[in-house]
């Protein structure tokens, strides 16, 4: 095969470029400047006598070591794993240990390790595939054990390695985090209590300390009591209070107002009273957040469900088809402002827990490296629930139905009670409830008696016989209109004859009714009152059926010479 000499020169330069390229990265590997920090001297005040036996290798070795030394009450040795760097020389053998101390009650209380996170590479490489962490195939000279929060403060807590002239690279707690002990253990120490508790009880069984499988039956029993306290004392000052609006928020608020209490309660009692080992405080910690974030919440939802139902009693009354435009309308945009304001405190909440919690890292960079798969997900999983809630939106912005209109949907005359964020509740006439999903409700045909006014006309069909009089009739209806209370626009009464057939005529009355509601009941006196008119006056006008006889002649034969009769029924 014959190639181009521009086609190798072109292949020979690349390949130039790419060995050059490879050269430049080798370089800089081995110069190490992405593997470790570069230092003088490592921890020159404490005793080298023992370092030799210390593995520090690897981030997992050096935090083990650490944790096995501290365990023991060698705080000498464990004093080997913290870079002393920013202590003077000669304080570092007497201030190292005492360090050590402290880090290792501040680990114990806040930090509930995974060992199987830590790296057991000297690199600390992330042997991950690409695509599920950026970070991954690259070496690593700094890594977070933890962050920890105190008052508006954030501390973190970092492995990192550090090579010296005289000494290989090694994993060390980093200065900044040696810097920051005080003030982690002023915050998340021992408290004073701790020193009464009997020794036998600080060993640990499965985990926990012997104190704590105690102390925890004890704090779930005091806080339950504190639970039923609370919850009671609630609905007491609900019962006594004055306004109904404080009243019903109270009465509405009972249970998350006690989760909220209980939660405060455990959090404060974390705090300043208790201080439980690792593995109890990233359970609880998250938990009490949590709790507390939708204590709050629904309380603050709860309180203004009351205030909003307030003013629309106030302002609107009970809804019905007998409320104008306006009012329905009002009514339906308080709906969409709640549906709205949950909005708003679901995406705070998420905020402040993710926020508590420190999670906005690890969840950020997760929904990065797995966007397409969760987009995948959460759109076949959520489709129907993110439908609902956006058929929902819609029919509270553009209004194609608002809560108080009378609707006939699928043969079923209701009112719109209540529009929520997945379904509508529709209440007929008989006090039946019909639960529609929004998509389903909005992509099926219905009617709206009350989309502009509440005003219809109700007709009255009777079937009557040929012989009878309209004029009669109709000066009749016209009569019973004016006489009935219920009808404004007695003006509007129309008698016609809307059909004609073998069997009979069929006449309509027509009346203008101020509601759907009102109209059924006057429609169905009105058709009454006709038919007594009728049968009283004019029974004759009952239709009457009407039945041929054709003689037996063959199908040929004349139909006139067939006998016929006349039989009339009333």
């Amino acid at each position: 095969m014959h190639i181009h000499p521009r086609t190798l020169l072109r292949r020979a330069a690349h390949a130039v470029v790419a060995g050059f390229a490879f050269w430049a990265s080798s370089a800089v590997a081995q110069d190490g400047s992405d593997m470790w920090y570069e230092v003088d001297k490592i921890n020159r005040g404490l005793d080298d006598a023992s370092v030799e036996e210390i593995d520090r290798t690897t981030p997992r070795a050096s935090l083990r070591g650490f944790v096995e030394a501290t365990k023991a009450q060698d705080f000498e040795r464990a004093a080997h794993y913290l870079n002393l760097s920013e202590i003077e020389t000669d304080r570092q053998s007497k201030i190292g240990p005492d360090i050590a101390r402290e880090l290792s009650s501040v680990l114990a209380r806040q930090v509930w390790i995974d060992w199987s996170d830590l790296s057991s590479r000297p690199d600390a490489m992330i042997e991950v595939p690409s695509d599920a962490d950026p970070r991954a195939g690259q070496p690593r000279r700094n890594i977070l054990i933890a962050t920890l929060e105190t008052g508006s403060k954030t501390y973190d807590i970092r492995l990192a390695r550090y090579r010296s002239t005289e000494q290989s690279a090694i994993w060390l707690f980093t200065p900044q985090s040696v810097d920051n002990v005080d003030a982690l253990h002023a915050a998340f120490g021992p408290r004073p209590y701790e020193s009464r508790i009997p020794q036998f009880l600080k060993h640990k069984l499965a985990g926990l300390w012997l104190w704590e499988w105690i102390a925890i039956p004890v704090l779930l029993v005091a806080l339950a009591a504190l639970g039923y306290a609370t919850h009671q004392l609630t609905l007491w000052l609900a019962g006594r209070a004055r306004p109904k609006a404080l009243q019903r928020g109270l009465d509405r608020s009972s249970m998350p107002v006690t989760i909220l209490v209980m939660a405060g309660a455990a959090q404060l009692l974390v705090t300043y009273v208790l201080s439980f080992s690792g593995p109890v405080q990233a359970v609880l910690r998250p938990a009490l957040i949590v709790l507390m974030v939708w204590g709050v919440g629904v309380t603050a939802l709860r309180i203004l469900d009351a205030v909003l139902h307030r003013i629309t009693l106030r302002f609107v009354g009970e809804i019905d088809d007998k409320r104008g435009r306006d009012e329905r309308e009002f009514y339906t945009s308080i709906y969409a402002l709640r549906r709205l304001i949950i909005l708003l405190m679901v995406g705070v909440a998420l905020l402040v827990v993710l926020a508590q919690l420190n999670l906005f890292d690890s969840v950020g960079l997760t929904l990065l490296a797995s966007a397409g798969v969760l987009t995948v997900v959460f759109g076949i999983a959520g489709q129907a629930v993110l439908g609902n809630i956006l058929a929902s939106l819609q029919i509270a912005f553009a209004k194609p139905v608002r809560i108080g209109d009378s609707v006939l949907f699928e043969g079923n005359w209701a009112y719109v009670e209540a529009i929520f964020y997945t379904f509508l509740r529709l209440r007929t006439w008989d006090h039946r409830r019909i639960v529609v999903p929004v998509t389903y409700f909005v992509s099926k045909p219905f009617e709206n008696w009350s989309v502009a006014e509440a005003r219809m006309m109700k007709v009255i069909d009777l079937r009557l016989d040929h012989r009878a009089d309209m004029e009669i009739l109709r000066t009749q209806f016209d009569k019973l209109v004016r006489e009935d209370a219920d009808i404004s626009e007695s003006d509007s009464a129309l008698t016609m004859s809307t059909g004609h057939t073998a069997d009979g005529l069929q006449v309509s009355f027509f009346a203008m009714m101020d509601d759907p509601s009102t109209g059924w009941m006057v429609q169905c006196r009105l058709r009454e009152r006709m038919t007594a008119f009728v049968r009283d006056n004019h029974p004759a006008w009952f239709p009457r059926e009407r039945v041929q006889e054709v003689g037996h002649n063959g199908p040929d034969s004349d139909p006139s010479a067939g006998a016929s009769r006349i039989a009339g029924t009333s």
